[in-house]
């Protein structure tokens, strides 16, 4: 039997991935197809909403800190940014040449309130969900929300699939984002939230607090975290620029990759959820490593849309792994009297990582060409398996309790 808030979160997660679905999944391709943008443009979509957010979590931290109450905090901030969507219905208006910038600069922009409210929705949720229930309610939330996104895109693809050169199509998605954006703050406002007074001196050391890095557990999450996220995002632009300049994909492609790895994402968040409970969050994020280092190697095999659509598929299995077993040990290894802090720490190391990560694989991609690019990816995408086999390994001899809350 689901709670109230738990009953509004997932109502809330579900307007925001139709919101997201709407946009962000076509960014790369309306940047090449109607801008004109170049690799190094398409790189800077996956690497410049990280760059921001690097720059606004420590004031967003500072900021929420010292609220009692944070959820209308999350929610004005979560529309501003859905407002950006407005904006980028412009673009195609203004002259060509400052166009990709200008999307750019939007999408840059849009992440100032973004940050903000994804910090406040994670300290907020984690407050709200109880520990024991954790594991259920994010694979439930998941699979749900993987379900909408999917019938989302496919709706989208279908519809869209002769309009792949036609600037209003992208149009009318972006304004339908921003629709489903004001929804999402109707639903974040819906949530009840128990205040927490702060005192004097958590007002007065609110900033930081460098303790967490005595946490041994922490320590290791953030250690393996990092490898593995700097891994997987660093291809994250060459495989835009494949599937759209390489093997020439369309709207309605697209569409049947996401579906393809939303599908198999439904069917595996009990899997993982159920393994992680039986094993651990850390040996399954070993396995969840190793898998989604199949990924690029598997991609540049052929230009080949159906075979891509596996291929899609395939990284769907780890993905789901990804999303759900990433953030339960984020909140697992997070001293719960600490965790505010440390989900601020490991946002701004993790947006550090987001940003420097796709310009690397740009930059290899124009040294040594897309094989070789994506080649490099997988091999330290199971490098970064192996470091979440060594914090497994130390925590069985040295700290095996942790493993057992899993």
């Amino acid at each position: 039997m689901r709670t109230y808030n738990e009953k509004i979160s997932i109502y809330h997660g579900m307007v925001s991935i139709i919101a997201l679905n709407l946009a962000g999944n076509y960014f790369p391709i309306f940047a090449i197809s109607i801008l004109g943008a170049n690799n190094y443009q398409v790189g800077l979509i996956s690497s410049l909403p990280p760059l921001v957010t690097l720059i606004m979590t420590i004031p967003a931290a500072i900021l929420l800190n010292k609220l009692d109450e944070q959820k209308k905090t999350v929610a004005m901030n979560v529309f501003w940014a859905r407002v950006m969507f407005l904006l980028l219905v412009g673009v195609v208006f203004i002259p060509p040449s400052y166009q990709a910038w200008t999307f750019l600069i939007l999408i840059a922009v849009m992440n100032v309130p973004g940050t903000i409210s994804n910090i406040g929705w994670q300290t907020l949720i984690s407050g709200m969900i109880r520990e024991e229930r954790r594991g259920t309610f994010f694979s439930d939330r998941s699979r749900l929300l993987t379900i909408v996104g999917m019938v989302t895109t496919l709706i989208i693809g279908i519809v869209m699939k002769k309009e792949t050169d036609n600037a209003a199509a992208y149009q009318w998605l972006f304004f339908m984002a921003f629709i489903f954006g004001f929804l999402e703050m109707f639903f974040l406002l819906k949530h009840k939230e128990t205040a927490q007074p702060k005192t004097n001196i958590d007002r007065k050391n609110s900033s930081m607090d460098w303790s967490i890095f005595k946490d041994q557990g922490y320590k290791w999450f953030l250690i393996a975290a990092l490898c593995f996220n700097f891994a997987w995002q660093m291809a994250w632009g060459l495989f835009n620029i494949y599937n759209v300049k390489y093997a020439h994909a369309t709207i309605l492609w697209i569409s049947l990759f996401s579906v393809g790895n939303q599908l198999v994402q439904i069917f595996t968040f009990p899997l993982w959820k159920k393994w992680a409970e039986q094993k651990s969050n850390t040996l399954m994020l070993v396995w969840v490593a190793a898998g989604m280092a199949s990924a690029p190697i598997l991609t540049v095999m052929s230009t080949n849309l159906y075979y891509l659509t596996i291929v899609s598929m395939i990284s769907g299995f780890f993905l789901s792994g990804t999303t759900l077993l990433l953030f339960n040990l984020l909140l697992e290894q997070s001293p719960a009297e600490k965790r505010t802090y440390c989900i601020t720490t490991y946002n701004v190391l993790l947006s550090l990582v987001a940003f420097i990560a796709p310009q690397i694989g740009i930059w290899l991609l124009e040294v040594s060409g897309i094989q070789t690019s994506m080649g490099i990816s997988s091999i330290l995408r199971f490098m970064s398996a192996l470091v979440f086999l060594l914090m497994y390994v130390k925590f069985m001899k040295t700290k095996k309790p942790i493993l057992e809350k899993s």
